[in-house]
């Protein structure tokens, strides 16, 4: 449903590029390949770039230097809805204050694919139902978005971005406000989206959730995208230490299928 025929191949490419606001950089000698049916997790602290990262990405800031490609073919000129038809963008804060069912928010997300003063059509209605069935919160339809709790409003987020039938999906800290329980529903269906051949880009301030996903990391610091790699070789305790000045022991448990599972402990003095 989500990709059509061909498109689990694409690979989106940063090239040698400068990303920052008004000609003053913030992240320099970026060079990052994202694939269609992989995640990345992007940690770094306040501050360090990754929003300009996502901005850039979105085609909302101009790139500096550089070139961002899609199979190797320059995006730097594409238009808003070219980029929403390709990558979808999951924010960290929800401000949708009108009062529009569940339904009409997942539904916005057809946008993209409509021309000027289209309504959506039948077509665009039964896709937005597919996405709130994927997401297991079909039972959510018909309530008032603002009435939702947190944790079912990112869900309808979400949703909203599958609705663009994206390649690649943005995602900035999507559990960071949420209690420890809907944090596991998130990263679950993060989980399950990848095996929808979605390209996954995410950001989280938790190391854990890269462990849960087993994703790749790429860590900024310093201005500095550094090359990614497997969470367990690039989340370390001397790597959190240097992005957050925090003594972290990195531990391994089992789970209770007896596989090993690593996660975080902070060291408290």
């Amino acid at each position: 449903m989500f990709l059509g025929k061909g498109k689990e191949m694409m690979k989106l490419e940063i090239r040698n590029a400068t990303l920052g606001y008004h000609n003053n950089a913030v992240l320099q000698d970026v060079n990052l390949e994202l694939s269609a049916g992989t995640t990345t997790c992007l940690i770094g602290r306040n501050g360090a770039g990754k929003t300009t990262l996502f901005k850039s990405l979105l085609g909302i800031l101009p790139v500096l230097k550089g070139d961002i490609l899609l199979d190797g073919k320059s995006i730097l000129r594409w238009k808003c809805r070219d980029y929403a038809r390709v990558i979808a963008y999951v924010p960290q804060v929800r401000t949708l204050t009108l009062p529009f069912t569940a339904f009409d928010v997942v539904l916005f997300g057809r946008t993209a694919h409509l021309s000027h003063f289209a309504s959506p059509a039948k077509h665009d209605r039964r896709i937005a139902d597919e996405c709130l069935e994927k997401l297991q919160i079909n039972h959510l339809r018909n309530r008032i978005f603002t009435q939702l709790s947190g944790g079912e409003q990112q869900m309808v987020i979400v949703a909203r971005a599958l609705a663009q039938q994206p390649v690649f999906l943005v995602m900035d800290e999507p559990a960071s406000s949420l209690d420890f329980g809907n944090q596991i529903k998130i990263i679950a269906q993060v989980n399950r989206l990848k095996d929808d051949s979605l390209g996954i880009l995410m950001a989280t301030h938790s190391p854990d959730h890269a462990f849960m996903c087993r994703a790749d990391v790429m860590v900024v610091h310093g201005g500095q995208i550094r090359k990614p790699g497997y969470c367990n070789r690039m989340i370390t305790e001397k790597v959190l230490k240097e992005i957050y000045d925090a003594d972290v022991c990195v531990c391994s448990v089992k789970g209770k299928s007896n596989e090993t599972i690593r996660t975080c402990v902070p060291v408290m003095s």
